[in-house]
């Protein structure tokens, strides 16, 4: 048995001269500076709409008119969820915050339209150690600009103030997005065939992948700072290094819904770089070979590799190379493609051109969740 002769009374009440008069900011957090975010960011989130939104700003929940898919055969929601991942430490670090929630945005819808679903809406949601309300409605403000490059709703969020988990100056970034697709639409694997070209789209930069990498050669290895002026970038590397991410939604839908164009399926090149990704959206029996010498790198990729010793093939398991999205048509589409494409601004190029997988293509990486077809990276980089 336990000996508590010694202890304190457990019942006994407490002194209420010897308690301090505690409040919930005196503990960190500052509610009424959480309210000035809201303001602040009112007409950002205003702007980032669409008409299936149903009811005002600031529910305790989002609502969206689901009467919108009435007119759907067999329509499937789609959902993803994702964060910009330690290129938040770059926006800290810079106190810019007006770009990681295009960032944000990027990461999750993106992942939505490969599948050909139309992105309805996102919410978001962002924990901190001290709310700064100019900070946060920066991140929301981005956030809702993504929103509209995309074509989906804001639709509601959440800020958290975390005082004692996480320093006043930091915050890091969630996002959940939801789109539809008619079931017989849907793309993917089951629509790929031998004779499919692989049509490339070119990036913005790192977009969000790759951070801790990219970080360690930069700041540890080299000891560059931010504000370091890049001939290769013709900027700092801090400009460099928080290029939003390309958001494709909009040309992807455009491929997706254009009679002309028999696309079969898209892959977004996020985490796990090139030949995973493509890999994730071929067939078990169909391999890629991508053909490097059809697209120059971005100069941030070449300098990683020098400046921290990054073997080539390090590179390609871990960043975009330059192709932020892919698109697997039919080879009777390339053109209109290719053609639409540049229509939407967006940079584009044939890849590759998938064939049955032989027992030799081993490929350079697995699809991210192990299936998949077989993908290698081949040829040299064409010089800049």
């Amino acid at each position: 048995m336990t000996d508590t002769s010694n202890s304190q009374d457990a019942t006994a009440p407490v002194s209420s001269s010897a308690v301090p008069n505690s409040t919930y900011a005196a503990a960190g957090v500052d509610v009424e500076a959480g309210e000035r975010a809201v303001d602040l960011m009112r007409d950002a989130i205003a702007g980032a709409t669409r008409d299936e939104v149903f009811g005002g700003f600031g529910g305790f929940a989002g609502l969206f008119d689901a009467s919108a898919l009435k007119d759907y055969r067999k329509p499937l929601l789609a959902t993803s969820t994702d964060g910009v991942g330690t290129k938040v430490a770059v926006a800290q670090r810079m106190d810019v915050h007006d770009t990681i929630g295009i960032d944000l945005v990027g990461m999750v819808v993106d992942d939505l339209v490969v599948t050909g679903a139309e992105p309805l809406f996102m919410t978001d949601y962002i924990a901190t150690g001290k709310v700064v309300p100019e900070r946060i409605a920066a991140v929301v403000t981005g956030i809702a600009r993504g929103c509209q490059l995309a074509g989906c709703a804001l639709l509601g969020g959440e800020t958290a103030e975390h005082p004692g988990l996480l320093d006043p100056d930091e915050y890091d970034v969630a996002g959940a997005g939801t789109a539809v697709v008619e079931a017989d639409e849907l793309l993917g694997p089951d629509r790929v065939k031998a004779g499919d070209v692989v049509i490339a789209m070119r990036a913005s930069g790192l977009h969000s992948n790759g951070y801790s990498l990219a970080r360690h050669v930069f700041f540890e290895q080299a000891g560059w700072k931010l504000d370091r002026e890049v001939a290769e970038f013709s900027r700092t590397l801090g400009q460099e290094l928080l290029e939003p991410t390309a958001i494709y939604a909009l040309e992807c839908l455009d491929l997706a819904r254009s009679p002309e164009v028999d696309v079969h399926a898209m892959s977004h090149i996020t985490g796990g770089g090139l030949a995973a990704n493509l890999a994730r959206v071929l067939p078990e029996h169909l391999h890629l070979d991508v053909d490097r010498s059809t697209w120059t790198p971005h100069a941030v990729f070449t300098v990683i590799g020098d400046l921290g010793g990054v073997a080539q093939l390090e590179l390609e398991r871990t960043f975009n190379m330059g192709m932020g999205m892919a698109a697997v048509v039919a080879p009777d589409s390339v053109d209109v493609t290719l053609s639409k494409l540049a229509a939407h601004g967006r940079e584009a190029w044939v890849a590759g051109e998938i064939r049955d997988r032989s027992e030799s293509d081993t490929g350079d990486a697995e699809a991210k969740g192990g299936s998949g077809g077989s993908v290698a990276v081949v040829g040299e980089y064409r010089p800049a």
